[in-house]
């Protein structure tokens, strides 16, 4: 996903400048160190639940406030500096957009995305 680009297709939508005040991104990358500093990364082994994954992007558009979430998870090996998650939340005010966006994302990671840090 590219994300500026999805974002300017988004503004396309007549009910963009209507309702969305605030559209945040996250773009989760691949760590060279693992998570608890322990060990070099060489790479991860991602597998993605994409029936999962719908259910949690579907759940979280239908929140109050929320206009459209655009969601990308990667799957296979990744190396460092590789994108690994893209979420992207529009939505009406803040205080609707960011709990949607931190939510969603520690959702898929809990739900939808498996990971194995490997040494390298």
């Amino acid at each position: 996903m590219d994300i500026s680009r999805e974002i300017a297709l988004l503004k396309e939508d007549p009910g963009f400048a209507r309702g969305v005040g605030m559209v945040l991104a996250h773009n989760g990358t691949v760590r060279a160190l693992s998570r608890d500093g322990g060990f070099e990364v060489s790479h991860l082994d991602v597998r993605v639940d994409e029936a999962r994954l719908e259910e949690l992007r579907l759940e979280c558009e239908r929140r109050p406030g929320i206009h459209r979430v655009l969601v990308e998870a990667r799957s296979g090996r990744l190396e460092p500096g590789e994108d690994l998650l893209l979420v992207v939340v529009a939505g009406d005010i803040r205080e609707n957009v960011r709990p949607a966006l931190d939510g969603l994302v520690d959702r898929i990671k809990a739900e939808a995305v498996t990971k194995t840090e490997f040494a390298g």
